[in-house]
């Protein structure tokens, strides 16, 4: 994995700044604990921080490629490309010759061999940048599905950027400051492609590349999802589907360091262990380790809501038993997850507010601090449900119909309305019905088009391509900062974009041929499951119901309101906040109400911890 940082300035020689390519390039040491790296040229500084996965001693960076005493390229790269091996051996039958046995060197030696079109030939998640001194150029390029973040800056004189955006607030030319398009970005849970919410800066967009050279910045999709027909049957659909997941599989179980799954007894997690233990198995390396996360009390018993139908824990050991797994339950307090000093660590991670379903955050921070404590890589289940449609919303005829983001309707809406606390005048003067209209629409448009589709295949494309631009994003960049925060990787097989493409071209009816959510993943991997999990239906990552979580936020946003310094005071609704305060707590209550707490909460401590200007 890795964290990368740094700058290029074609007005004078950076060389001269050593202090700021340090300072920038520490901010990422939480994403590489285990070495540090710099260099610099005239124009082009770049720094490097590193989790060692893949040859431990060889893969330092930033890595350089010379000829005759002179650097050809310098590259400085976060992720992990899984293919690299074939295109190792591709390279050498060119003549390239290596130093190491890094993927690193692989994409370094791919460029000098093919260019720019070297990002057609991987297969990975990675966020990278290249400087070409012969070009006096820079190439930032992400991975096609956007697993491994890579954010920049433009400056008057060439650019500034980095893994997360506290690598570029830690140059010295970065305001912190943000506008009304980055507060609209937070107060919603809607992500826009390229928006950066803070002022000036972007993220460079899944499967996109951004050149920077003397000249000015221009940037070039290499990879988006198209619209083909799908001429397979059923059979053949599910035995590709198969296919496809064993040799993802088999790729992404490869590293030189512990690995594990984590597992929620939910059939996405459950296939990936599954098909992990197959493979170790194979090798002669398993058992697989999995990991579990559980509350120590709710309060209660388990409680039945809107979004989750049963406890995790049954399937968990049924699946650990079915695959004979070397097995952790991670416990969590609930209590502790309100605790300021590790929501400070959360936001540390994020550079932005943690709302929505907020308790996630720092219960996946822990879960991960104990699985880094015996693991460095983790395999996840994430992005099953955007690729092979298991969100209720994909069954719910009132968000297939809705001309908005299906996450935004129904019951499930409630769980993501962070804006209940705010000053109603705030609300209208962003216009936020207005821009939700509108950035649904711009996804829309987007949206690939199959020359003859109509009706229901033509909705659900439109349902799927919204959910694999703009919801996943949400959840990947969730996993990627909780994870680097303790120097743990995770991968996501089923963000294959083999697997992705392929299926986002399946016929609904035929995603859905047995009525149920995830048809295909099910009838795909059923023979490798116990049949309680091929029977479950679709539970999200568990949320404590102990109401102690929420009365621990109520006493955090009760210091807010008494403190006439609170940056988010301006912002908010004195009297929504004061009833909110007043109300009983009951655990079904909170799962409603933690949204508009978190949101003030998360937009008070970030104003505060990031010293950030608000430009309306």
């Amino acid at each position: 994995m890795c964290g990368i940082a740094g700058w290029v300035d074609f007005a004078r020689d950076v060389r001269q700044d050593q202090r700021t390519l340090s300072a920038i390039t520490r901010t990422m040491a939480c994403r590489g604990p285990d070495a540090e790296g710099m260099w610099a040229d005239e124009h082009a500084a770049l720094g490097h921080r590193r989790l060692s996965i893949i040859d431990l001693d060889g893969g330092r960076q930033p890595m350089t490629a010379e000829e005759d005493g002179r650097t050809l390229a310098c590259l400085t790269y976060s992720g992990e490309v899984y293919n690299f091996q074939e295109l190792r051996r591709e390279l050498e039958s060119r003549g390239h010759r290596f130093r190491t046995r890094s993927d690193t060197e692989v994409v370094l030696r791919g460029y000098l061999e093919w260019g720019e079109d070297l990002v057609s030939r991987l297969n990975g998640m990675y966020a990278f940048a290249l400087w070409d001194p012969r070009e006096q150029t820079l190439l930032l390029i992400r991975d096609r599905m956007g697993v491994k973040p890579l954010y920049y800056f433009p400056t008057a004189d060439g650019v500034v950027f980095g893994s997360e955006p506290k690598a570029i607030l830690g140059h010295p030319s970065v305001p912190r400051r943000v506008g009304a398009d980055g507060l609209r970005e937070v107060l919603e849970m809607v992500k826009t492609p390229e928006q950066g919410v803070f002022s000036g800066m972007y993220e460079v967009r899944p499967g996109q590349l951004v050149r920077i050279g003397r000249s000015g910045l221009t940037k070039r999709t290499y990879w988006s999802l198209e619209a083909r027909e799908h001429t397979d049957d059923l059979d053949t659909t599910i035995a590709t589907v198969r296919g496809l997941l064993e040799d993802i599989v088999e790729r992404q179980t490869v590293a030189d360091v512990p690995l594990c799954s984590l597992l929620s007894g939910g059939l996405d997690s459950s296939a990936i262990t599954a098909l992990a233990s197959q493979k170790l198995a194979g090798r002669g390396e398993g058992p697989v380790r999995s990991f579990s996360v559980d509350f120590a009390d709710h309060g209660a018993e388990f409680v039945v809501d809107p979004v989750r139908g049963t406890s995790d824990a049954p399937f968990v050991r049924d699946l650990v038993q079915h695959i004979g797994a070397e097995h952790s339950e991670v416990v969590i307090d609930s209590a502790e997850l309100a605790d300021p000093e590790l929501r400070a660590k959360v936001l540390g991670a994020l550079d932005l507010p943690p709302a929505y379903w907020g308790d996630m955050w720092p219960s996946l921070y822990r879960l991960f601090q104990a699985v880094r404590a015996r693991s460095t890589v983790a395999l996840s289940g994430e992005s099953a449900d955007e690729v092979f449609g298991g969100y209720r919303w994909f069954f719910d005829q009132e968000a297939v119909r809705a001309q908005t983001f299906p996450w935004l309707t129904s019951a499930t809406g409630k769980y993501f309305d962070g804006k209940s606390l705010f000053d109603p005048g705030l609300i209208q003067k962003l216009g936020m019905p207005e821009f939700l209209r509108d950035s649904y629409a711009q996804a829309v448009s987007e949206t690939p088009v199959l020359t003859g589709e109509g009706g229901t295949d033509r909705r659900m494309r439109e349902m799927s391509y919204v959910n694999l631009t703009r919801f996943v994003q949400t959840l990947l960049d969730r996993k990627d900062r909780m994870s680097m925060a303790v120097g743990l990787e995770v991968r996501v097989p089923f963000c294959d974009h083999r697997l992705v493409d392929y299926v986002f071209n399946v016929p609904w009816e035929m995603k859905s041929f047995d009525g149920r959510e995830k048809s295909l993943l099910r009838a795909a991997t059923k023979d490798l499951l116990p049949d309680s999990i091929v029977g479950r239906v679709k539970s999200p990552y568990p949320t404590t119901q102990d109401p102690a979580y929420e009365l621990g936020l109520r006493r955090s946003l009760s210091a807010v309101l008494a403190d006439p310094s609170s940056p988010v005071l301006p912002l908010l609704d004195r009297a929504a906040v004061t009833s909110l305060l007043e109300r009983p707590v009951s655990a079904m209550s909170a799962q409603y109400e933690r949204s508009g707490l978190e949101m003030a909460l998360g937009l008070d401590s970030w104003l505060r911890a990031y010293d950030i200007s608000v430009d309306l």
